[in-house]
Formats: C-alpha cells, structure tokens, sequence
C-alpha cells in the first residue's frame, strides 16, 4: 500500500480514523453490556420481581385471598400503553424501569416506540412541588419573603384587591399552600396546534385564554382549596423578580442543582425534544388532539420529567429534612415547606 493509499481524499490519515472509530465502536458495544447487564441484574432482582407481579386491589374482601396482578396485566386492564417507575428504598434508587411503549396511537407514525427510563412524562400537578422548591429557594436568598403580600412583588400584572383581600392580603405562603383564597382550580392546557396564550393572560383569562380570570373569591388564610391559579401567580412573581424566563430559571434554581437534567419547564417541548417525550391518551389507549396539550401555565401543570429524576429531587429533599445540607434546601426550610400548613398541605 502506498503512502498516498494510506489517506482519505481530503488528504487526513486514516489511521487515527480508523482508531477512532474502533474505539467508539468498543464504548459503545461497552455501554450496551452494562445496560444489558443492568436489565438482567434487575429481571433477577426479587423487588422487582415483587411489583412487577404482586399488584393488588385497593379493595380487600376479608376472607378471600389477595388476588394478585401484574404490571402488564393492569396496563392492558386500563389501556395504559406505557409506565415507568423508579423506587426509592432508604433514601436510594433500589431500581428503575420501564413497560410498555410511549406512543400506543396506532394511527401515528411513530406507534410503537417503547417506554425507556430517560423517557419524558407531562408531570402534570407534580410541576407544583417543584416550583415551590425555586420560591423557597429565592426566600432563603432574601429575594422575596414568605409572609409580605404578593402584590409588592408583582409587577406585570397584581391581584386585584376587593373585600376579601383589604384585610387580609395574599402571602406567598398562603399561594404556595393552597389558602390563598384564588379562583381557577387547574388548567386543560392547548392542543399543539392551537393558539396558546401568554401568562399574563391567563392570570386575566382573556385573549385565547381557556380558563376564567384568576381573582380572590375568599378571605386568604381562611380555607384550603385547591388552586392552579395561585402557582401561576407565583410563576408570574418569580418571574417579575428575577427577570429570567420561568423554564430558565427552574433550570437554574432547581432542575440542575437535584441533577434532573433531562427534566424540562419549556412549552411547548422543543421539536429538537419531541422524540424524548411520551405521548399522552385518552382512556381507551388511543391519541387525543395531538401527541400532547401545551400548558402556558408552566408553574401550575408545565413539567416534563420521569420517575427516576423526581426521585432524586426527592431523595435531597428527604436528606435535608433530616438534617443532612441538601442541594436545594437548607434543612430548616425543608422542615417549613413539608410542615403542614392546613388540610395537611405544606408549601407545596
């Protein structure tokens, strides 16, 4: 072989390419044996063995043996065409896993696709918890206060004050605990395709806004009720305090820090994502208006994440409650946000 043979036509050596390209090759085929042996360890493992074949009914007959279901038994029972999970045991994932497939729409291209343990869930009401952590974050830098009224932090728009509020005015604390007294209990969200409206108008319920005005109805304080309003002023606060973008700030204060760093505010989900994401189905198992619904109110309903990325969040959160210097948190307000607040809500 001559010394020109030896080279590419644009004249770079082939062998470090060639060395270079084994070596991937050998990562590669080294990441999938771990996988693989990762899959065989847990199908071996008798706690996994233990969920994935031990499901039993809320309702017990007294007399009569529990009578147990499977993972994939329930699935096809409630026409659920995917799940993931991940276990927490002492404070440690003991395992993750994931069934099924993310797509089960027949009438889509990508039917089919499974379920992996990256795999991306609309989180739904799971978005609020998460929040919180970024408020009571910025509370302990001294940004806002727990217990000073909202409207002194609002700028882009304030709670509108009337009878219910002259005395007694809304707090953080009482938003972030569902006493506020506001109006709007959660949102239905907006096909992919559709005009989606800005958070601004969704606090007035106007323009395409789907939802009523968000407004107190009720003295603050003085009931829980529950209330997606409330978390989409706070989205609305964190964002006229800090001047950041809500899905960048939560990046920044919260999903970096708990190492959640596939999880994600954005809506809608960026194209470049869309693969990452499972589709969401109506109760036969089929697709809806669309692969997902778009939630401006991103505090309030907005996340995207999966089990095993919660569970770290979780698991620091358990930590710092117990004393250990979390991430997030410092164990004192860990302790404020999990303390029951009414109806046996904390801060979150």
């Amino acid at each position: 072989m001559t010394r020109r043979s030896q080279r590419s036509e644009a004249g770079t050596p082939l062998g470090p390419i060639l060395r270079r390209r084994a070596a991937l090759v050998v990562l590669l085929l080294a990441v999938f044996g771990a996988l693989v042996s990762q899959v065989a360890a847990q199908e071996q493992d008798p706690r996994v063995a233990a969920v994935e074949e031990n499901l039993w009914r809320v309702i017990q007959v007294r007399g009569r043996s529990p009578e147990a279901r499977s993972i994939q038994e329930r699935m096809d029972h409630y026409d659920v065409p995917g799940v993931s999970i991940a276990v927490l045991d002492h404070g440690e994932i003991a395992w993750a896993k994931a069934y099924g497939v993310r797509n089960g729409d027949p009438g889509t291209p990508e039917s089919g696709r499974p379920v992996y343990v990256p795999t991306l869930f609309q989180a739904a009401s799971i978005s609020k918890p998460v929040a919180a952590v970024a408020a009571l974050r910025l509370v302990e830098k001294g940004v806002i206060e727990l217990d000073r009224p909202v409207n002194d932090y609002l700028v882009s728009w304030k709670i509108s004050d009337n009878r219910f509020t002259r005395d007694t005015p809304v707090t953080l604390r009482h938003l972030l605990s569902h006493t506020g007294g506001l109006t709007v209990h959660g949102f239905p969200g907006y096909a992919v395709d559709a005009r989606v409206p800005t958070t601004i108008q969704v606090l007035r319920g106007s323009g395409p806004a789907n939802t009523d005005p968000i407004k107190a109805d009720t003295v603050p304080g003085s009931i829980w009720r529950y209330s997606g309003g409330g978390y989409t002023v706070v989205q609305q606060l964190l964002e006229d305090v800090t001047g950041t973008p809500f899905p960048q700030l939560m990046r920044e204060l919260v999903l970096d820090r708990a190492g959640m760093s596939l999880s994600t505010y954005e809506q809608p989900l960026p194209p470049s994502r869309a693969s990452e994401g499972a589709h969401s189905h109506l109760s036969d198992g089929t697709g809806g208006d669309g692969p997902w619904h778009v939630y401006p109110e991103m505090a309030a309903a907005g996340l995207w994440t999966n089990p095993t990325e919660l569970a770290r969040l979780a698991m620091d959160l358990q930590a710092s409650y117990h004393g250990e210097e979390g991430r997030l948190l410092s164990p004192e307000m860990t302790r404020t946000m999990l303390t029951p607040v009414r109806a046996g809500y904390g801060l979150g």
